[in-house]
């Protein structure tokens, strides 16, 4: 019985607290709010229990009295509770009500702080909140007290005085009493001020005025909450120390079409340069019914003198096969290894095999010539890979003069998760690229989407990262305008980011 009350920070995943991560991941029950993302939520346990309480101006998913109840009840059954609350839980967060109700019933718990977005989303918009030449104090004060109440708690004139740096949360609703009241206090119209819109995420948006224009700024630009509102001369820093939104892909939406278990690294490497990345896996990896051959072969591998891997995944399930034979890496004794590229052979050594051969160029073409030039007559090759994939490795090696057994290790399946999303992202006119990784990747995608409707937005660009997938692409109807010379998710990921270098939304 136990309850964790964790700040999950102000929006970047990249910001949850190393303790806060952990205690996630072993929560029985996870508690989370509106402002708790899909990349938060997928490092829980996956048979932990999942529960939303979101609050959202005129929207409560449920009152704060039920979601304390809901607190202690759950950790009276002796579960686990972490409850993911934005930002940090003390500020104002209502965390401080929370604790209170768990002391009251006699419930343990523990309070991890995280970043809040009154300090974050000001520094990823460059305002940094006190600086010696500008501001040595700051003040954090919320926005959604009334600011015309007679019982408002808030020394309005102090405010004004204080010379410290202001930030507002939750005050987009009073934004026009917020500046009145303050100017009415002593301080300038001319007041540097700014807000900073989903600060942190892919969605953010900054904008900089003065305290008496920053309404109408802000009516006139769309700004709504969540937006965190900074008032002081600090703001003057913010087009010099602006980096986040100065990222390669910031603004833009990537599609990543790779399958769950290999989409992290892409998504990651593109969210690192500012892209808002929708992951939409057209496939699912899946095991294979009957491990019966690559069993047989796993057993009787001194009879092979070559094993060839041309994906993770063929490295991955094979590792699987020799675990469930009680073998390791030491069964492959004399066989010699190749691997199609660098990500393949990371994870054959991973397995603690270095690869005996990596070609030059990463495609079945570039294994086979590679393989070829070494001499293969008379060479028995094991070639596990997926149940459907191309026949120009195995045909090329036949016709060189080896023995090839193609074994089937896993299958790639159709999947449309987050289809939903993609169509939205389309039909708003915020979809800029789609990545694929495979010719499979292509084929399920259109399977999904039709060739039709993405004709209709033709601002939409197409990254293949290689020659193989790129004549998928256009044998249906697709044009690859993005191909990096190397055939890697790193190298993709860079042509992607100089395919939109200083190119602006339509």
């Amino acid at each position: 019985m136990y309850v964790y009350l964790i700040g999950a920070g102000p929006g970047d995943p990249g910001l949850l607290t190393c303790k806060g991560r952990q205690v996630l991941s072993e929560a029985d029950v996870v508690v989370y709010d509106y402002l708790s993302s899909d990349e938060l939520l997928a490092l829980a346990r996956p048979d932990a229990e999942l529960i939303y309480v979101g609050k959202i101006a005129g929207n409560h998913a449920m009152k704060q009295g039920d979601i304390n109840k809901l607190l202690i009840a759950k950790a009276k059954e002796g579960k686990i509770v972490a409850r993911l609350k934005g930002g940090d839980p003390y500020i104002f967060g209502r965390g401080g009500e929370e604790a209170e109700e768990l002391v009251e019933a006699g419930v343990p718990f523990e309070e991890i702080p995280g970043i809040s977005s009154s300090i974050a989303a000001p520094a990823y918009a460059g305002i940094p909140l006190t600086h010696r030449a500008w501001s040595s104090s700051v003040t954090i004060v919320t926005g959604h007290e009334d600011p015309n109440k007679s019982s408002s708690v808030l020394d309005w004139h102090a405010l004004a005085r204080s010379a410290s740096t202001l930030v507002f949360l939750m005050g987009m609703k009073n934004l026009p009493e917020i500046t009145a009241k303050l100017m009415e206090s002593g301080l300038s119209g001319d007041t540097p001020a700014a807000l900073v819109y989903w600060g942190t995420t892919e969605k953010q948006r900054s904008l900089v005025s003065t305290l008496s224009d920053l309404p109408a700024a802000a009516a006139r630009e769309g700004f709504a909450n969540p937006s965190i509102i900074v008032v002081g001369d600090v703001v003057r820093l913010k087009d010099k120390l602006n980096w986040f939104e100065k990222k390669p892909l910031f603004g833009r939406t990537v599609v990543v079409t790779r399958a769950r278990e290999q989409a992290s690294d892409s998504a990651a490497l593109l969210a690192a340069r500012g892209a808002r990345v929708i992951q939409f896996p057209t496939i699912r990896i899946v095991p294979m019914d009957d491990y019966s051959r690559l069993d047989e072969a796993v057993t009787h591998l001194s009879r092979y003198g070559w094993i060839v891997f041309t994906s993770v995944n063929g490295v991955r399930f094979f590792r699987q096969r020799l675990n469930a034979k009680g073998l390791d890496a030491r069964a492959l004794g004399p066989v010699k290894v190749a691997a199609i590229g660098p990500a393949t052979a990371k994870a054959v050594e991973a397995m603690g095999v270095k690869p005996d051969l990596v070609p030059s160029s990463y495609v079945a073409e570039g294994v086979a010539q590679a393989m070829v030039d070494l001499g293969m007559k008379g060479q028995k090759v094991l070639l596990p890979r997926a149940k459907e994939a191309r026949d120009v490795l195995p045909n090329a090696l036949r016709e060189a003069g080896a023995d090839v057994d193609v074994i089937a290790a896993y299958e790639n399946v159709p999947s449309d998760e987050h289809r939903d999303q993609v169509m939205a992202a389309l039909e708003a006119g915020t979809l800029d690229c789609v990545t694929f990784g495979s010719s499979s990747t292509v084929r399920n995608f259109l399977a999904s989407i039709p060739l039709e409707e993405l004709k209709k937005h033709p601002g939409v660009r197409f990254a293949a990262i290689g020659p193989v997938t790129a004549e998928t692409m256009r044998s249906l109807g697709m044009t690859p305008d993005i191909q990096p010379e190397e055939f890697t998710i790193p190298a993709m990921v860079d042509a992607v980011c100089a395919a939109f270098a200083h190119k602006e939304r339509a």
